[in-house]
Order: C-alpha cells, then structure tokens, then sequence
C-alpha cells in the first residue's frame, strides 16, 4: 500500500520495495513453525503475548527506518512474527470456546483480515497524504496493544494442559519423538493440509491481487474507482466468511467449502466479463462472499483435523507453507494477461488481458478446492479435551 511512498522515501524504484513483501512472505512459514513448537510445548497464552509483543515493537521500529537495507531487515523479522501469530491465536481461541461456537467465530476470525484491510484502505488516504507513510506503520500498532492488553486477562487453554499431561503420562517426554511418532502416523494428512491451503491461498490471491490492477489496466478505471472495487470485495468477504462459517456448523465444514466452490465458479463471469463499473461491483461482491465463505470455515476446520497435541503447529504451518506456495498467483495472472493482451490499442497502447487470465485461473482453483475438499476430513465438533466430572 505505501510502496509509492517508500520508493521514494528511500531513492528507489517499486520493484525494490516489493522485495520486503517477498522477504516477509517468505520467512512466514518459518515463524509459523517455530512458534507452533513452542506453544505445543509450553502452551498458547505467553507465546501470543510474546509474539504480539515484539510484533507491535517491529512495527513501530519499522516507521523508523532510515534505508531500504534496515526497511528490508525489519520485515524479515516481521514476516516470522507474522507466520507465528495465525497458528498461536486460532489454536488458543478454537481450544476455549464453546464447539458449538467454532463456526461462527471461525469465520469471524478469519475475516479480521478483510476488516484489516478496510481500515488500512481508510487509514492510507486519511493518514499518509498529511503525516507520510511513517505515520501508518505507528499508527497500525494500536491493534496489537489493545490485542495484548486483552491477552493478559485470557487463561490457558484447558485442551493444551489436559494434551500435555496424557503425553507425560504415555511416557513421551521428549517432543521431538513425539514428532516422529505423529508424522509415521498423519504423514498424509500433512501433505494433504497443504495442498489443500495451498489451493485456498491460490483462491484468495488470484482473486484480489490482481483485481484493482484489471480495474485500472484494463478497463481504464481510476484509482479512486480501483479502491472502490476493493472495498466492495472486502464487504462481501467479510459477509460470506461470517456467513458460511456459522452456516458450517449445520451443514459441516467440508460440505460447506464444496457449496462456495460450486456457487463461487458460477460467479467468476460477472466477476470479470461485464464493461460497466457498476455491473463488475456486484461481481466483485459475490465472488468474495465465496471465496472467503470457504475461508471463513478454514480456521476451525484446520483445528479439527489436527493431530493432537500439534493443534498449533500443525494449522498455522500448513496455511503458510501453501500461502508461499501460492505467492505468484498474481505474478502469473499478470504476465500471462500482458502476454496475451487484448486485439483493440488504448491510446496506442496494448491492453493486457487480466480479466480473461484471472477468470480460467480462479475456475481451474475452484475446481481443485471442490476435489480436494470431497477427499478430506471432516470432524465437526470434535472435541479437544474431556471434561473431569
């Protein structure tokens, strides 16, 4: 979002900057991995608090970046705090709520990401034009103080302490053992969860990165009609993953998935072929209800087919190994639409062809995420611990 603004704040070009975002990406899965060992070993509660804690000092530090150098080093350390956080909070709040609950707040969760999205849409062009990008990043901390001073009254899962206490008492002490011992039992499991969500995070990139630059490319929006798209798209996604998370815990999680990839495809048309600003709206609108209708069942779901005793790693690992996997999404979608432009010239100049690009690639991701979903797991309503009487 402030890409523009840093280039020029630190003497380089776009292209530069975008390499914090890959730096960032990239070293997600690592947090995800080292934080989920860590919670599965000493529980959830102080592992969140720590990570959100040096998450809102990077942040802040982050404002103060003097060079492109620091900038980059600040993200890196960033990404693996980010990576971490998923896993940590999604396995601490579907261990204490209620599990008739999970769906609803599933898609709650999940959907903070769209909410996200929106206010730093509205923070950006009521911040940076007046105070400068250094300003957003110091401003952005807000949440995750507030998230911390929450945090310290939450109590540890109940689910985590009955887990560790039947693995001492089988007589696994040493984690990386019990390690072993899941991945000779759930090792297709684990290829599968990330598969899966690499499939979901293909979904959700291929439908939004891209968007606002087909909006703009394409058919000769404005930035002002560009942001309007994406606001429109992240109102329907927070609608639909609300929505269909709580649907889920009625119809189940994987019959809930199948439903938006079935609907969602039969949307992809509306949401790429009309010419008038209005008419791609509303196609903008339902493709996000879909597409993060299935996300919203995604953090409960995960949850649920996770091997016991790693229902921090296990989440939060594979959705950030298929997040990186993912990562070229938009990266394809663009090359391929500036290969294969349109046969008309605006202005002398080509027009690449996204719509099209975009539209077989979300189709051919539906269909993958409606196999892939037939095949898996479903476990509504497990339960993570038993109650003492």
């Amino acid at each position: 979002m402030t890409t523009t603004e840093l280039a020029t704040s630190f003497g380089k070009e776009p292209s530069d900057i975008t390499s914090a975002i890959t730096v960032t990406l990239m070293l997600r899965p690592v947090g995800a991995l080292l934080f989920g060992i860590i919670a599965d070993r000493y529980g959830r509660r102080i592992p969140l608090i720590v990570n959100l804690s040096l998450f809102t000092v990077i942040e802040l530090a982050s404002g103060f970046a003097q060079n492109l150098a620091m900038f980059i080093g600040l993200r890196a350390v960033y990404g693996i705090l980010m990576g971490g956080e998923w896993g940590l909070g999604n396995s601490l709040a579907m261990e204490v709520l209620p599990v008739k609950s999970r769906g609803i707040f599933s898609g709650i969760l999940q959907m903070s990401y769209s909410l996200g999205s929106l206010v730093a849409a509205m923070l950006y062009y009521a911040v940076v034009p007046h105070l400068g990008w250094r300003a957003l990043y110091w401003i952005s901390i807000i949440p995750a103080v507030i998230t911390i001073a929450m945090s310290l009254f939450l109590k540890e899962s109940e689910a985590w302490k009955q887990q560790r206490q039947e693995q001492r008492q089988s007589g696994v002490h040493h984690y990386y053992q019990a390690v072993i011992d899941m991945l000779k039992a759930h090792w297709a499991r684990c290829i599968y969860a990330v598969i899966f969500m690499a499939a979901m995070n293909f979904l959700s990139h291929g439908s939004q990165d891209l968007y606002p630059t087909f909006l703009k490319k394409q058919h000769g929006f404005s930035p002002g009609q560009a942001t309007v798209g994406t606001i429109v798209g992240n109102l329907g996604a927070i609608c639909g993953g609300i929505f269909f998370g709580y649907i889920s815990e009625y119809l189940g999680r994987r019959r809930t998935i199948a439903i938006c990839a079935i609907i969602g495809a039969c949307f992809v048309p509306l949401w790429i072929l009309p010419s008038q600003f209005g008419v791609l709206l509303v196609g903008a609108f339902f493709i996000q209800v879909f597409v993060q209708g299935a996300w919203g069942v995604i953090p409960a779901y995960l949850a649920e087919i996770s091997p016991e005793n790693f229902r921090a790693t296990f989440p939060g690992l594979s959705y950030q190994l298929g997040n990186l996997i993912s990562a070229s999404a938009s990266q394809i979608e663009a090359t391929l639409g500036e290969k294969n432009p349109l046969p008309e010239l605006r202005d002398g100049e080509t027009i690449p062809n996204y719509g099209r690009v975009q539209g077989i690639l979300i189709g051919i991701i539906f269909s993958c995420v409606l196999v892939l979903v037939i095949f898996g797991r479903e476990e509504k309503g497990k339960h993570f611990f038993t109650k003492s009487a």
